[in-house]
């Protein structure tokens, strides 16, 4: 059988390796090369190109960007669950919301704002307004909680806004929660589950590269950036840490994934517990 995958030099794929690095901060190893070659490909057989030269061309060649989206979209990955790392989760409702509910009550604020900054099919920002609602009403119910869920990929991003799920994604969910901010719907073939209006209302979903300016006017009580860092350099995710930094109210946390570590980076961040750290006041 002819081999149908795109022809794909050394010299290709260093082009779009650092072109994907100087627009997105996603550091493409050597050893990714093989996955590039299979996911550019899909895109490229729907234009009816054989070679990654042609296409990087086309992609270059394109006023309108929207075909560095398509790029971008094809090489992201976004793989994502229902309170993954769960330990966040409880740390977040047994301590950072009754401590922020407390300050905040002092001062008559019931304003909060937390940041979701790669929340790929929506799993997280959803998960996070769970936790508001069921640990924190006076934020959540009678305040002004709101969530921004951004991300690269626009194709994750219709998903998250949808809020539609099959059950294999929703079993990570708790029976309590599934059935309060969940909406069964469709026959017992193809039942989804819709997230609820309540629970909706509390996000914004917004396309955002990381590398762009941040359009933040107004501190935030809490950043997850989790799983996303381990797809950049030591330099790159640096920046990033600063930019944190300056975005959060004092008192305010970071989040990372399990697999991250700003071990080895200057910042100005309190280690709080793994993966956790604080801006001090």
């Amino acid at each position: 059988m002819e081999d149908s995958s795109p022809s794909f030099s050394d010299k290709d794929y260093q082009a779009i390796a650092t072109f994907v690095h100087k627009t997105a901060g996603i550091n493409l190893m050597e050893g990714k090369k093989e996955l590039v070659r299979t996911r550019l490909g899909k895109r490229m057989r729907l234009l009816q190109m054989n070679d990654i030269h042609t296409y990087f061309k086309y992609v270059m060649d394109d006023d309108t960007g929207e075909e560095i989206v398509f790029l971008l979209d094809a090489l992201a990955t976004n793989l994502t669950s229902f309170f993954r790392e769960d330990q966040h989760f409880t740390f977040m409702g047994k301590t950072i919301l009754p401590e922020l509910e407390d300050r905040y009550r002092a001062k008559g604020i019931r304003r909060l704002r937390i940041w979701s900054a790669a929340c790929s099919s929506g799993e997280e920002p959803y998960t996070i307004g769970m936790v508001i609602m069921e640990k924190s009403p006076y934020f959540g119910t009678g305040g002004d909680c709101k969530i921004l869920a951004t991300d690269i990929s626009t194709k994750v991003l219709n998903i998250a806004q949808q809020g539609l799920y099959g059950p294999e994604r929703i079993k990570t969910v708790p029976s309590m929660l599934l059935g309060k901010y969940f909406q069964k719907i469709g026959d017992h073939g193809k039942q989804m589950y819709q997230v609820v209006p309540q629970l909706r209302d509390l996000i914004v979903f917004r396309r955002l590269n990381l590398m762009d300016p941040l359009p933040f006017r107004n501190p935030l009580d809490l950043i997850f950036c989790r799983n996303v860092m381990i797809y950049f350099d030591k330099e790159t995710i640096g920046r990033l840490i600063n930019k944190y930094y300056q975005l959060l109210a004092p008192g305010g946390y970071l989040f990372i994934g399990h697999s991250e570590s700003l071990s080895g980076l200057k910042h100005d961040f309190k280690y709080v517990e793994p993966c956790v750290y604080r801006k001090e006041q």
